[in-house]
């Protein structure tokens, strides 16, 4: 079988925050319920034969990455967001290849019913 990391991927699914975003100036203020999905390719096939955390990505590092994107900086848009988190992400972690970020904000402020706005963007390695 072929050793490749287009096939191997790790994803961290709906981590929910609570963060001030958004064009409106009320959005920044009132702020806003958020999910986060993180789709992560790379080869994982040592850490998997190894049982082996230090030849993957630990998922707290992670975690904390996001959360800290999302709690200490403050955006207008939520594709701003989730380019700015795939950024770090292939600078932080040199064993990734690619990386999706998915962002969603909750009952976006449309004018009428809507669940929720999402931005994905995806990143890989030069």
């Amino acid at each position: 079988m072929k050793n490749d990391s287009s096939a191997t991927c790790v994803k961290l699914v709906n981590m929910t925050f609570y963060a001030h975003h958004g064009v409106y100036k009320e959005e920044h203020f009132v702020g806003s319920k958020y999910e986060v999905d993180a789709e992560m390719y790379f080869n994982f096939s040592q850490a998997a034969q190894r049982d082996d955390i230090t030849s993957t990505i630990d998922y707290r590092t992670v975690y904390e990455k996001i959360k800290s994107v999302l709690t200490q900086k403050k955006f207008f848009l939520i594709e701003a967001v989730a380019y700015t988190i795939a950024m770090e992400f292939l600078d932080d972690f040199p064993l990734l290849d690619r990386v999706t970020i998915k962002v969603r904000k909750r009952n976006p402020p449309v004018g009428g019913v809507c669940d929720y706005a999402e931005a994905a963007y995806t990143a890989q390695q030069s």
